[in-house]
Parts: structure tokens; C-alpha cells; sequence
């Protein structure tokens, strides 16, 4: 059994790398097109994964939207450290429609969720900054049988995951506009200090895509 699922970064951003204004208006940074193969990348992994925050501002159902329609929706992931996704949220709306795991901290309190339609609860004890574990997390995703993992948002969640070093691919899509510094990053602060420590990936594929470019990378051995 591997150790932990390889794990995709899905980026959809300005051409300055931001995932939406000061504002938080983000629909539609990329065209229709670059979302049509978001939602096959999403259904090509066995879990979807995004922060708490993302899920309050954008309130998505990460399902996997594809034609033909996918034959197995993934596991979609909340990771809620601080237990603040409201119970009304799309994703628990659409439980029909495939599953869903909230990780958060071993010590939340769960009552304001719904617990009586198959929802998942991983339990995971705080990492370095205070957040869930992300090791432990992993853990929890080899355990429910996942082997493809993709994080598709927020800007510090993702920074979690190249800070621990747990990113093994980037999709990323890129529209010809510019936000400025403004704008919301993709990632949050990873805390380097020198280029030598910053973390490397290997870019193997640039494909048009309307008006967007998709870029995929892996990361550097």
C-alpha cells in the first residue's frame, strides 16, 4: 500500500497568478473551455480537495460535470479546521450525488452538520501550525481507498501542501488577464527565505485551450 495518494494542485488563475479580485469575484477567470477539462481532471481523480474558506466563498459542488458523465464522482474533501462550513453548503445538498468527507481537528464539535446521509468525519489531531495534520489527513486518504488526490483551492491550503511537500504535479490554467497585486494570490506565504529552497517542478505539457493556456508540471526529483 502506498504511503499516501499522489496529489494534483489544479490552479485557474489570472496571468499574475491570482484566483480572483479584491472583492473575491472569480467567476469566470478562465472560459468555458479550461473548465471543461477541469471538471475531467476532477473526475480522473478518485478526491477533490479545498479549504473551508473557498467552500464560503464560492459555495461549489465539486462534482465532476463531464460528457459522457463520469462513472464514479470523487470523494469531495473539506478540510475545516476551525468546523465553519455552514450546514447548508452545496456539497451537503447534493450528497445524492457523490460522496463527502469533512477533515477537521479531532477536538470540533459536529453538531451543526448532517450526520445521517453517509457524510464522512476525519478526525485528524494539528499539524506544525495549529491547522489539521496534513500527514494525518493523507493517512485518512489511503485509509477511504483514495490513490488520486487533487487540491483544488484556497491560496493557503495550497501553500500547506508545497510547504509539507506534498505536491507531486500542478495543472494549471492560465487566462490573458491581469488582477494586479490586489488580487487574490493562488498561493499564500510559503516562508522562503533563499531561491535554493524554493520548491522546483518540471513543466511537460503547454496546451491552448480557447483563450487559456493549460500548463502541467511535475515535480522536480
Amino acid at each position: 500500500m502506498p504511503s499516501r495518494p499522489t496529489v494534483t494542485l489544479k490552479l485557474a488563475t489570472s496571468l499574475d497568478g491570482r484566483i480572483a479580485t479584491a472583492a473575491g469575484e472569480s467567476k469566470w477567470i478562465t472560459g468555458e473551455q479550461a473548465r471543461t477539462e477541469a471538471h475531467r481532471l476532477r473526475a480522473a481523480h478518485d478526491g477533490v480537495l479545498v479549504g473551508s474558506e473557498t467552500v464560503i466563498a464560492d459555495d461549489p459542488e465539486l462534482t465532476a460535470r463531464t460528457d459522457p458523465p463520469a462513472s464514479k464522482q470523487p470523494l469531495r474533501i473539506i478540510a475545516d479546521s476551525r468546523a465553519r462550513t455552514p450546514a447548508t453548503a452545496r456539497v451537503f445538498t447534493t450528497l445524492d450525488q457523490g460522496p463527502v468527507a469533512i477533515a477537521t481537528l479531532e477536538t470540533a464539535n459536529l453538531d451543526h452538520w448532517p450526520s445521517d446521509r453517509g457524510l464522512q468525519f476525519w478526525m485528524l489531531p494539528k499539524g506544525r501550525d495549529g491547522r489539521i495534520s496534513l500527514p494525518e489527513m493523507m493517512n485518512s486518504a489511503i485509509r477511504a481507498g483514495l490513490s488520486a488526490l487533487m487540491v483544488e483551492g484556497g491560496g493557503r491550503l495550497a501553500a500547506s501542501f508545497v510547504r509539507e511537500g506534498l505536491i507531486d504535479r500542478i495543472e494549471w490554467f492560465r487566462a490573458p488577464i491581469l488582477l494586479g497585486g490586489e488580487g487574490r494570490a493562488c498561493l499564500a506565504a510559503l516562508g522562503l527565505e533563499k531561491l535554493v529552497d524554493a520548491p522546483t517542478f518540471v513543466r511537460t505539457r503547454v496546451k491552448e485551450v480557447g483563450a487559456d493556456l493549460w500548463e502541467s508540471y511535475v515535480r522536480k526529483a
